[in-house]
């Protein structure tokens, strides 16, 4: 009963504060913490309405979720981590289940835990990560053994590891933080020599990107460049702050991932557009001018946490970040709603103003945070 009332008391104060907002307010892209407090403020209260009653551990709401966490440990939103709290007690604090048994290790499915390991650090409930606990223990023993070639032949699920670069955001970044709030150093060891595995196989050190899967390795776009996707690179790039960030200080191999970082987001650095976003396809802007709010969100995180953790240069890169995050902030509707976002694919897609979808906001709401940090009370 106690959690019902919680639960309602929590929408009813959305609701109330999302009703406040003004309809017609074009949300300001001043670089103060005031204002960059309240567009993020406006777009997860938009957000939150939208998600009532679709709350699911499907990855496109655990990447929404994660920027949530972020959002509300920067503004110290209590109303935020309670309805949190909530949509992790309707889930049960577990992954989303497949149907089929032989995609039981599909990592989307576990992107969630993400948001369950914030919430045990929040609440301090353990049973907040005892499901993932005891489904990760369980890859543990019975470890893929199956190779990255991306098909989905019957007896060759590449889901089972981490075969496309998205991946390389959901599941990692789960396993490091299970890693940390268990002490299982078990979890460290085993996400480390996946990644490796899949670095191995999808990045090209010639263009310091990653191939979204290995049937785009001779794939090329109408320019002749390789096809390198907007927000599976996006992924990728977001993934490692949140992977660095748990990595213990003496961590054999956390070089690997700093080293890893810095050459991607000099890459993505260049790639940026005049007006400050970034395009569906990394090499052929041409092909696909419009914005892409879900990558261009994750770049302009990217290099303000890089910036805001002394990895990358100040005055090089802060020009980039605020450019991208004013491309962000003209993308939002006046109501909080996000535009301009790629719905769920695989590929570089045209993208229209109106699109929106949980994962672009989860990426504003994560790059905001870090723009909070960086730009202070200036």
């Amino acid at each position: 009963m106690k959690k019902s009332i919680l639960f309602a008391f929590t929408l009813f104060t959305v609701a109330n504060v999302f009703a406040q907002k003004s309809q017609n307010e074009q949300p300001s892209a001043d670089l103060t913490k005031q204002s960059i407090n309240k567009v993020m403020s406006l777009v997860v209260n938009w957000q939150m309405m939208e998600t009532q009653g679709k709350e699911t551990a499907d990855w496109t709401y655990a990447a929404l979720y994660t920027g949530m966490v972020e959002y509300a440990k920067t503004t110290n939103d209590t109303t935020c981590f309670h309805w949190l709290k909530s949509v992790g007690s309707k889930l049960n604090w577990a992954q989303k289940l497949e149907a089929d048994p032989s995609l039981r290790y599909h990592a989307d499915d576990y992107a969630v835990g993400m948001m369950y390991a914030e919430m045990f650090r929040v609440f301090k409930t353990k049973n907040m990560y005892r499901p993932m606990e005891r489904y990760f223990d369980f890859i543990l023993k019975h470890p893929s053994k199956r190779n990255l070639k991306h098909t989905f032949e019957p007896g060759n699920y590449c889901t089972e590891r981490w075969s496309w670069c998205d991946a390389l955001f959901m599941g990692p970044t789960v396993w490091a933080k299970m890693a940390n709030i268990t002490g299982n150093e078990a979890y460290l060891k085993f996400m480390d020599k996946e990644y490796r595995f899949t670095y191995k196989y999808l990045y090209s050190k010639e263009n310091h990107l990653f191939f979204r899967d290995d049937s785009f390795f001779d794939k090329k776009e109408e320019n002749g460049q390789p096809v390198f996707w907007g927000r599976g690179n996006g992924w990728v790039l977001a993934g490692l702050p949140i992977i660095i960030n748990e990595l213990p200080a003496n961590f054999k191999n956390k070089k690997f991932y700093e080293t890893l970082f810095v050459e991607m987001a000099e890459k993505i650095a260049g790639l940026q557009d005049e007006k400050g976003y970034w395009h569906a396809s990394l090499l052929d802007p041409n092909s696909y001018p419009n914005p892409e709010m879900s990558c261009t969100g994750f770049y302009t995180y990217a290099l303000a946490w890089g910036i805001n953790h002394g990895y990358l240069d100040k005055a090089k890169y802060q020009p980039i970040v605020e450019k991208g995050w004013h491309s962000m902030v003209k993308s939002v509707f006046p109501n909080g709603k996000l535009g301009w976002v790629q719905p769920v694919g695989a590929d570089p897609q045209k993208v229209t103003e109106d699109m929106t979808a949980p994962y672009g906001i989860g990426a504003f709401l994560l790059a905001g945070t870090e723009l909070v940090k960086l730009v202070g009370n200036k």
